[in-house]
């Protein structure tokens, strides 16, 4: 235990890093899928195109050149100077809101067509649609894959530590350069196993209380 509680400085900012890149990647990813999900049923022709390449595009490129772009191709822009973590948060938010559309996408798909034929028909615009008709019921019937996607996004920010950003696994190269610091590398990465296995778990448990709760209001 000593490479817990001889490191607990370093432990909790890791923790609080990967939970940092985790959390608001999420929410980037979320919104962004939303708008792009949206896109790609759209009954505009440019507007399904647009969200179709940015789809296919981002999707196919490996997640550590998105990565390479946000966090070196940015400062060659000659724009505000961020911080590694913030455009790191950017790009796994800019990548998993691609995975975030598709499955949303095929979640609108199992609503009754009939049903947007109804709200447009007594005047509701696009907008509204798929807001208060369309998006609520797709949320419901995509809850396990949306959190395969949350779950995926979450071991991806272990891609974050190559690009000098302290998450988790970065304590491993932390730890193995510092001569004052006990543990050895295979134990903390053990270490760093064991939180992710713990962090996936609680997602699950979510996954299957929204899916009950869901389940009952319908």
């Amino acid at each position: 235990m000593d490479v817990i509680f001889g490191n607990l400085d370093l432990w909790s900012e890791g923790i609080t890093y990967t939970l940092l890149v985790f959390f608001f990647g999420g929410i980037i990813a979320l919104v962004l899928g939303i708008i792009v999900g949206a896109m790609r049923v759209s009954p505009v022709p440019i507007a399904r195109a647009v969200g179709t390449v940015y789809v296919n595009l981002v999707r196919n490129t490996p997640l550590t050149l998105v990565f390479f772009f946000f966090v070196f191709g940015y400062s060659a822009l000659a724009l505000p100077t961020l911080s590694n973590t913030i455009l790191g948060i950017m790009a796994i938010g800019v990548y998993t809101a691609t995975y975030v559309a598709e499955t949303l996408r095929a979640g609108i798909n199992t609503v009754p067509v009939g049903q947007a034929e109804a709200a447009r028909a007594i005047g509701l615009p696009f907008g509204q649609v798929m807001s208060q008709i369309v998006l609520p019921q797709a949320f419901r019937s995509v809850v396990p894959p949306m959190m395969s996607v949350f779950i995926a996004l979450l071991k991806n920010t272990t891609v974050a530590a190559g690009f000098s950003i302290a998450v988790l696994p970065q304590l491993q190269s932390t730890i193995s350069n510092s001569h004052d610091r006990p543990g050895s590398p295979m134990a903390v990465l053990l270490w760093v196993a064991v939180i992710f296995i713990a962090l996936v778990l609680l997602l699950t448990w979510l996954q299957r209380t929204l899916e009950n709760r869901w389940r009952i209001a319908r």
